[in-house]
């Protein structure tokens, strides 16, 4: 499982819009509004480079409303929380 990071700057009245329509896109998991140099921060989760490269270039970069992007492609996760698993929750081999 690949993961990204996009940091998106939106027009000024479209922030809201734009995050909702992230959030609908599949291999989008989570929308944050943000404080900062950035309006809005998108997690990504992607089986391959291909679908990765997908979602950023087909889906996010065509939306209506992003000014511009940055994506950051993550390398490794340090968490508490185990997120493989919890991703595969129902995927268990019989």
């Amino acid at each position: 499982m690949l993961s990204a990071i996009v940091l998106l700057n939106t027009e000024r009245d479209k922030t809201n819009r734009v995050a909702e329509a992230l959030a609908d896109i599949d291999g989008v998991t989570e929308v944050y509004s943000v404080a900062g140099r950035y309006d809005l921060a998108a997690i990504l989760r992607a089986s391959d480079n291909d679908q990765l490269a997908n979602i950023v270039t087909e889906h996010i970069r065509a939306m209506p409303g992003i000014i511009s992007s940055e994506t950051l492609i993550a390398f490794r996760v340090y968490s508490r929380h185990d997120l493989e698993r919890m991703f595969s929750i129902g995927l268990e081999k019989a």
